[in-house]
């Protein structure tokens, strides 16, 4: 058995800037109400002829040249996603031609807004097993296809994106950081059938999303933090000694109570969800990305990602910053 490591990260956004004052024209709502309930200033809308797997491999070409790999040194490929139009191709395959990878293992995983911390989970367990060497794990939705622009409960929450990272093996007693922490640390995962109508795609295509927000809300601020918890224990490193967390960007409130509730005071916390909206799965790399770029992490820092939404689903771990 080997470790894991993230090496690198990327990340994609569209050009069009969709603002809530935007947004006011086109539905009853306006740039305080939703500020005030969702934290949200504004959200990237890809183009119509921009798809998943357009974005899917602009993030993913980031990733690996910050990682100085070649596509060919890539023998796994996951894409997570919820919103992609094709079946087969799987869009991991699609991202694996363009690239140019050569006999990779590509496939999709869906478990919506949890999808890129249980794709990470998935990949570092093949990893480890010895099943491939080096992985791409992305994150990449088009929510704007699925979006209702009539309903100003949910159109003002979504947005497009995509983020990547990947994800290389380390011989096992190599550098640890806090806690004996060497890269990506045991993930917490799991799910509450019996609250899955709380997030909603359903439906034959061209599906629309639909949420009971106000139970999904109650949710996260109850149970998150414990789960947050429990994955800084595993990976033997404490709270206080976090220097980053990134949770899914659905809501600013939701994001403050959880960190509020960790009592993780001297982490940098991602807060991508004012300018990015919720883009589901892509929502944890982009922001992750996004801090690693700014210089906002410190390299090696060991840093929480945490997901959760449709299913209802989470999946969270500790990974030491590339």
């Amino acid at each position: 058995m080997t470790s894991t490591r993230i090496v690198a990260l990327g990340h994609h956004q569209p050009e069009r800037v969709l603002t809530n004052d935007d947004l006011a024209a086109m539905v009853d709502t306006s740039d305080a109400w939703i500020r005030q309930r969702t934290g949200i200033a504004t959200r990237r809308i890809a183009a119509d002829d921009e798809s998943v797997a357009d974005m899917a491999t602009a993030a993913a070409g980031k990733a690996l040249a910050s990682a100085g790999l070649a596509p060919a040194d890539i023998d796994l490929v996951v894409v997570a996603t919820s919103s992609a139009i094709d079946r087969s191709p799987s869009t991991a395959a699609q991202v694996a031609a363009r690239l140019g990878a050569t006999a990779p293992a590509s496939y999709d995983l869906n478990n919506a807004c949890a999808g890129f911390t249980t794709a990470l989970a998935a990949a570092d367990h093949s990893v480890r097993a010895g099943a491939a060497r080096h992985a791409l794990v992305i994150g990449a939705e088009k929510m704007s296809d699925l979006t209702d622009w009539t309903d100003r409960s949910t159109c003002v929450l979504l947005g497009d994106g995509a983020g990547a990272a990947v994800l290389s093996a380390v011989p096992d007693g190599g550098t640890e950081g806090p806690g004996g922490l060497q890269g990506v640390g045991p993930v917490v995962w799991g799910s509450d059938p019996t609250r899955a109508d709380a997030v909603r795609l359903t439906g034959a295509w061209q599906p629309r999303f639909a949420q009971d927000g106000q139970a999904v809300f109650r949710w996260a601020t109850t149970t998150l933090a414990p789960i947050a918890e429990e994955a800084c224990r595993r990976a033997g490193v404490a709270v206080a000694d976090l220097g980053g967390i990134v949770t899914h960007q659905a809501n600013l409130r939701i994001i403050e109570s959880v960190v509020r509730q960790l009592g993780a005071t001297e982490a940098v916390v991602a807060k991508d969800v004012v300018d990015s909206g919720n883009t589901s799965a892509a929502s944890v790399p982009l922001a992750f990305s996004k801090l690693v770029e700014r210089g906002e992490l410190a390299p090696g820092a060991p840093v929480l990602l945490l997901g959760f939404g449709g299913g209802l689903s989470w999946a969270g771990q500790v990974v030491s910053c590339p």
